[in-house]
């Protein structure tokens, strides 16, 4: 073991800052990364064995125990339950004889669920150490199993490829893009390295230019001016500065992204490259969530094909003095990392937390260094601006939202994948497009974004009004809202990085009263604590996961009050002696190991 590590560690230059590089290949070679491995693993690196244990515990994809050869993960979201996920996984538990998160006695499987695995429009999904099976049933999971006990390797496991790219020799998986409509910016055909050779004959601060004066904003969500960004990253001083590509698209429901890696990584690889050149980076680096690591092949192909036609690496272009190179960096299973701090973090081969702002990542980033992180899409679209110019792309949408939008569509409807639309357009003109008549609730933005009832479907989907990073599911009459709002809580109660009390403990209450809601042991009075407590975990949460974590709660009290309603007991006084806020803390108060600032009366700052 020792010889195998040292070996892992020196591939990567003994370097501290590479230490998920390190740990994913431990974890692959070893099954686990167990104590004695830490030990060895800190003292090449120089480090402790509590930094390296920190990271080890932070991630879902790493192990302090052994694991299988054959890790099965099946996916545990909303729509993947709804499509008969808790099905598959009880057929797994009967095949193989194993509960959920044990490994056999043989060494041969482990079993475990995981809550996303980009997968909706396809479902019920799983992953097969690094191999995607979509569109399960019962027959298909005991075939699965039984050629598994018979030695196949998971590889072997596909049999019919995908659409498009999904056939290519390095990705053969049986994941389809369903691609249903292309718009006429990213889905459509594209030139090759149009806007790279554009942006090489102009100066950079023309580029900025452009790119402000499209309009482009984020498309993860937030919806920040990239122009701004850039800018801003530009004026900083400084000796370098870097370019991340955000591919950890871990917000469920969502799964645009990876049909972008797919079909146009090319694309998105040029506008990283464009990027660099108008801010003067000179290295980038693309987070691959753990999930999609069956695309790494592939995108290692891509990026040196890239190099070896002169559009990457040295003098790119021709351009003398313009250098610039990215690697991947593969995450580990943590929804946080999603953040664009916490994906640095992730990136400097440190858990996955948020880092504190001010200063913002443009400033002081990746290293220290101004880094621009903008997620797949975002570069896909500032390639195309460069090419067609940005008044073009200012054409598309509205006032305030620019351009086409990759919206992924999933559950209640009959045309579930990717649409390419501008934005603007109302939930109602998609709902038509997807066929779902029989739409009820609509989630807009995944589960930290707003569900809507049916006479909101003339909302449009907008920075303006329904702002979304791409994921919009569809729910019909006949699913429990309560339940699914209790499933989002569950989500980000899991998620959640733990080092703040408000999203730490809060989302915990939250879903502590939202199953007694659901049991009918509430009050009136209980709503007014959802939201009063939602409001308060909004507000004094660190990033934006607690941010954005109790909008399950307060969006469906806003948009379905009867769903309470017939749900709440009345009490004759309207007290209800049975709850004692401070004994819930206690627990929580003993497991952190210290007094909650923000909800203990009795904490003596003194």
């Amino acid at each position: 073991m020792e010889s195998r590590i040292v070996s892992i560690c020196r591939r990567y230059a003994d370097d501290r800052t590479r230490l998920m590089d390190i740990l994913l290949e431990v974890q692959r070679e070893l099954r686990g990364i167990e104590p004695a491995a830490m030990e060895l693993i800190a003292r090449q690196l120089g480090i402790t064995r509590v930094e390296v244990e920190g990271v080890v515990s932070f991630y879902a994809f790493f192990s302090r125990r052994t694991k299988g050869e054959i890790i099965i993960r099946v996916c545990d979201d909303i729509i993947d339950r709804h499509a008969g996920g808790r099905e598959i996984a009880k057929v797994f538990v009967e095949e193989l004889g194993l509960a959920i998160g044990t490994t056999s006695a043989d060494g041969r499987f482990s079993l475990e669920i995981t809550p996303f695995l980009g997968m909706s429009d396809q479902a019920p999904s799983a992953m097969v150490n690094e191999t995607i099976l979509t569109r399960l049933t019962v027959q298909k999971v005991r075939l699965v199993c039984a050629r598994l006990r018979e030695g196949t390797e998971p590889r072997d496991l596909v049999v019919h490829t995908g659409d498009g790219n999904n056939s290519h020799p390095l990705i053969r998986a049986e994941v389809n893009n369903n691609i249903r409509l292309a718009g006429e910016v990213l889905l459509c055909p594209v030139p090759a390295n149009a806007g790279l050779r554009s942006a090489l004959q102009r100066r950079p601060q023309e580029l900025l230019a452009e790119l402000e004066e499209s309009g482009l904003t984020g498309r993860g969500g937030a919806g920040f001016p990239t122009g701004k960004k850039w800018r801003a990253a530009a004026d900083t001083a400084a000796t370098r500065r870097f370019i991340i590509c955000n591919a950890d698209e871990g917000e469920p429901g969502t799964f645009k992204d990876r049909v972008l890696l797919t079909e146009r990584a090319d694309l998105m690889i040029e506008g990283m490259t464009i990027a660099a050149y108008t801010v003067g980076s000179d290295a980038g680096i693309i987070y691959l969530r753990g999930e999609y690591s069956y695309l790494r092949p592939y995108l290692e192909s891509v990026l040196q094909a890239r190099r070896e036609h002169g559009v990457l690496g040295k003098n790119i272009g021709g351009k003398q003095g313009f250098d610039f190179d990215i690697r991947i960096q593969l995450g580990a299973g943590a929804y946080i990392c999603g953040e664009e701090s916490a994906l640095i973090s992730s990136c400097e081969g440190l858990r996955g937390e948020p880092k504190n702002r001010p200063p913002f990542p443009v400033e002081s980033g990746y290293l220290g260094f101004p880094t621009v992180v903008d997620n797949v899409e975002t570069y896909c679209c500032a390639a195309r601006i460069m090419e067609q110019g940005g008044a073009w792309f200012g054409s598309f949408g509205t006032d305030r939202s620019s351009g086409t939008k990759l919206f992924s569509v999933s559950g209640d409807c009959a045309r579930p994948g990717v649409y390419e639309l501008p934005f603007g357009i109302t939930v109602r003109d998609l709902l038509d497009r997807v066929d779902a008549p029989d739409a009820a609730a609509v989630q807009v933005g995944g589960p930290s974004g707003e569900m809507i009832n049916m006479s909101q479907f003339e909302r449009r989907l907008c920075l303006e009004d329904l702002p979304t990073g791409g994921s919009v599911m569809v729910f019909s009459q006949r699913r429990n809202i309560l339940e699914i709002v209790d499933h989002f809580l569950e989500f980000f109660v899991e998620e959640s990085c733990g080092y703040c009390t408000p999203c730490r403990v809060g989302n915990v209450f939250l879903k502590k009263r939202i199953e007694k809601v659901r049991k009918g042991l509430c009050e009136l009075e209980d709503l007014a604590y959802l939201k009063e407590l939602g409001k308060t975990i909004a507000v004094t949460s660190r990033c934006g996961l607690g941010h954005t974590s109790p909008n399950p709660v307060l969006s469906t009290i806003r948009n379905f009050p009867l769903v309470y309603a017939v749900l709440l007991k009345e009490h004759g006084d309207g007290v209800q002696a049975s709850f004692d806020i401070q004994a819930a803390l206690e627990e929580s108060r003993r497991l952190a190991k210290r007094r909650s600032m923000i909800y203990d009366p009795n904490y003596d700052e003194a």
